[in-house]
């Protein structure tokens, strides 16, 4: 396999701008007038087709039964994994079962039930104030769109869009740990900040596929493209991918 010049990638890198740089399968690389990477259309829908090939049920891999579980668990899953968000949560449910239950929580108790999720007393602290919020303004309901959703405390666009895509089917980007690495090394951004990524992939992803092409990102995460070695050997995305093609 043909792989892209350590020259051509030290100018991806610095984001020189208005040249095109062609793989062996003549998947395009442009660098705009701002210095950001674009992926043309053909590249993009190899990269879904794999995706969905390779993962055609991915979905949500926290554990919960109610839109109110479900923003608790995403609030924990902050900096930490899923997995251990749902040992957490499969005792703190069966205690706190309502919005009213988690804003009369004892705070000092709150802590420490979820203390082994990490940053425990932030975290508790705003799943108090968040759920005090949903009783007095939303008459203990989760709300159903991204305004309504970011006046809640602990509530970004990243636990707005894991709401609004697995409870109420609005399509969303989920930029998680996962979400922007991928993204990165598949040469569909050059953003750091997770909103500005969210941003990048809703104006290249069908909004149709927008959720589950998030969860996909996750799942090919862990499963292949790790933080610290990723397996691109292994990955049948690495033709379609600026980072496998330098590796």
């Amino acid at each position: 396999m043909e792989k892209f010049s350590k020259g051509i990638f030290t100018c991806l890198q610095q984001g020189i701008k208005g040249i095109t740089y062609y793989s062996k399968y003549n998947y395009n690389i442009t660098i705009n007038d701002k210095g950001c990477v674009m992926r043309n259309k053909q590249v993009i829908t190899k990269i879904m087709e794999e995706l969905d090939r390779l993962y055609p049920d991915a979905g949500c891999s926290l554990t919960y039964e109610t839109p109110l579980q479900l923003l608790i668990a995403t609030q924990l899953a902050a900096q930490c994994t899923d997995e251990r968000v749902n040992i957490v949560t499969k005792e703190l449910f069966k205690k706190y079962k309502t919005a009213e239950d988690f804003a009369n929580a004892d705070l000092k108790t709150l802590e420490q039930e979820i203390r082994s999720t990490g940053f425990y007393r932030n975290k508790a602290k705003n799943i108090k104030e968040c759920c005090k919020r949903i009783v007095e303004e939303y008459n203990g309901e989760v709300p159903d769109t991204m305004e309504k959703l970011l006046t809640l405390p602990g509530v970004g666009r990243k636990t707005a869009n894991v709401v609004l895509g697995n409870i109420f089917n609005v399509p969303g980007i989920v930029v998680d740990t996962h979400a922007k690495r991928l993204s990165n090394r598949l040469g569909l951004t050059k953003e750091q900040d997770p909103t500005k990524i969210e941003f990048d992939l809703m104006k290249i992803i069908p909004k149709e596929k927008w959720s589950n092409f998030s969860n996909q990102l996750v799942f090919h995460g862990r499963a292949v493209c790790n933080a610290r070695k990723p397996n691109c050997e292994a990955c049948s995305v690495k033709p379609y991918c600026v980072y496998g093609q330098k590796s």
